[in-house]
């Protein structure tokens, strides 16, 4: 059996040799580790390992060889790349540029005080890659045909849980055999067949949760706080108020992770300097929800917002209701329609709103199309990038930068294969039942052009979800909701308390809104990580008074 590689390039003698030495006592076991002492014996040396069809694990290379990381990235373009640079702190480092432009992973800083944190590092990093690879596990079996659109919902909620799966055209023979297998035939697709063959047929979103072994109904009827949307601002309240010893239920209408559950890399959250994938960031503040004590139902859709004497009632789509002392809302906000009937038709066959997690090996050496400016729309294209054949970022402005991070800009420019059309909209597109090309106009030279397209992702900003708070809450002409002393200022709000509203409690009082869905906020994940923390300390201060 030949064992992936990790490769080392550094132009010291010594350093390379206990690199090497070192790398193979601790991996050697399950990988291959070879080096090379210059930039021109690791690009040789590279080249062949692509000829020979050996697989690149990790690329691990001083700062004078930054360029085999470049080049090899062309070979083999999900190998992770791994920059040696000595610790210096200024803002000149190789490591702050590579990072910057994507031109690197990770980074190491040499010396390390002992051989763990060098172990631990690249056993983080190679992981990394390993998860990137086709499982090879299957928890869960996806079994449809190759045109059916509700297997993107499937694929969705897998790749938010980090669940290896692996799906199986009916048409192909894996598939039939799985079929034999499960008992189940054409009319019973798209089915979802567990690893213990349990197969779920035509898979709603409870079906999917239940198979997942969450929780889907509430058995908890009277609490403390009641939190309604699982993204970072209610996931981040449900950690500290049940921590803080409040009976906290947190209600999701599908499953946790919010907007930011669907980023494939955020690069800009403290503490984690080489960013981290935001449904892996969402699934551990989940699970540390649960383990301080929070009672989590997925699949659970609020309705509607009563309130009863001193108490807040959350009713539900299935008829329950949930008697709360205090409520934050925390539903964030649905992606806007891009509104052209053709596209709308096509939806989850080759056009997708928002997530890129789920569909990114789908997408592999094909042409595709995401239309958006912001964060969102720069980092899914980045992260598409390494696997499809070409990624075209439709702007309609005339300049990405006035509304992405600059970090995010860079990154879109050092990467090749993407191409950023500015004055540009989608203003069509079609396909034989599945995607097939898109429309574009650019509205500077006036002119209309179609090009073939498999995949097309809109992410143009969303609409907050506060529907449901229509005659109950107060809400902006946008529908974002209102808070604070906007509340008192908004004579149509109904306030009659002889207190002022407190800082993000809305026209209902003892019921909050953090995150996205407010009016004013900040449209980042830490921003509303902290509006979540201080969502439940004015919480504390309402159940006081």
């Amino acid at each position: 059996m030949t064992w992936p590689v990790i490769f080392v390039v550094d132009h010291d003698p010594s350093s390379l040799r206990v690199l090497l030495a070192d790398l193979t006592r601790r991996f050697g076991r399950a990988f291959t580790v070879r080096g090379a002492g210059s930039v021109d014996a690791a690009l040789v040396a590279v080249g062949d390992l692509a000829q020979s069809g050996e697989s690149l694990a990790l690329l691990l290379v001083d700062d004078e060889s930054i360029d085999v990381l470049t080049r090899a990235h062309k070979l083999y373009p999900r190998a992770k790349r791994v920059l040696l640079v000595d610790r210096d702190y200024s803002s000149t480092s190789p490591a702050v540029q590579a990072i910057a432009l994507d031109r690197a992973d990770y980074h190491i800083v040499r010396p390390w005080v002992d051989d763990e944190m060098l172990y631990r590092a690249m056993s983080e990093f190679l992981s990394s890659w390993t998860r990137d690879q086709e499982p090879v596990f299957e928890l869960f079996r996806v079994v449809a045909a190759k045109d059916d659109s509700s297997v993107q919902q499937v694929c969705e909620v897998m790749a938010r849980f980090n669940l290896p799966f692996a799906i199986y055209p009916a048409e192909e023979e894996a598939g039939q055999r799985l079929m034999r297998e499960a008992g189940i035939d054409a009319s019973n697709l798209p089915a979802v067949v567990r690893y213990d063959s349990q197969a779920f047929i035509h898979p709603q979103l409870p079906d999917l949760a239940r198979a997942l072994g969450v929780n889907v109904t509430n058995d908890m009827d009277v609490c403390d706080v009641a939190i309604v949307g699982a993204g970072p601002a209610g996931l981040t309240a449900a950690v500290y108020a049940a921590s803080e010893g409040l009976d906290t239920v947190l209600l999701e209408q599908a499953m946790s992770g919010g907007q930011a559950g669907t980023s494939p890399m955020i690069r800009n959250y403290p503490g984690f300097p080489h960013g981290i994938a935001g449904d892996d960031l969402m699934a551990q503040t989940c699970e540390q929800a649960w383990l301080m004590g929070t009672h989590i139902v997925f699949a659970q859709q609020a309705v509607a917002l009563e309130r009863r004497g001193d108490r807040r009632i959350v009713h539900m789509l299935d008829g329950s209701e949930i008697n709360a002392r205090t409520v934050l809302i925390a539903t964030g906000v649905d992606w806007r329609r891009l509104g052209v009937p053709a596209l709308e038709a096509l939806v989850g066959s080759g056009v997708f709103y928002g997530t890129v997690v789920g569909e990114s090996r789908s997408m592999r050496d094909q042409d595709v199309f995401i239309v958006g400016a912001g964060n969102s729309a720069a980092q899914a294209a980045v992260h598409l990038a390494k696997h499809a054949r070409t990624v075209t970022l439709v702007v309609r402005g005339d300049s990405l930068a006035k509304s992405a991070s600059a970090y995010v800009v860079g990154a879109v420019e050092a990467t090749p294969n993407i191409i950023v059309r500015h004055g540009t909209e989608v203003v069509g597109g079609g396909g034989n039942g599945r995607l097939e090309h898109v429309t574009l106009l650019d509205r500077e030279a006036d002119t209309v052009e179609r090009v073939p397209a498999t995949g097309l992702f809109i992410m143009i900003g969303g609409e907050p979800h506060t529907q449901w708070l229509q005659g109950s809450i107060e809400r902006d002409e946008q529908g974002y909701l209102v808070t604070g002393h906007e509340v008192r200022e908004d004579s149509s709000a109904g306030w009659t308390l002889h207190r002022d509203p407190m800082v993000l409690e809305t026209s209902m009082p003892g019921v909050f809104a953090a995150g996205d869905t407010r009016n004013g906020s900040i449209k980042r994940v830490a921003s509303a990580v902290g509006e979540g923390s201080t969502a439940v300390r004015l919480m504390h201060e309402y159940l006081a008074g």
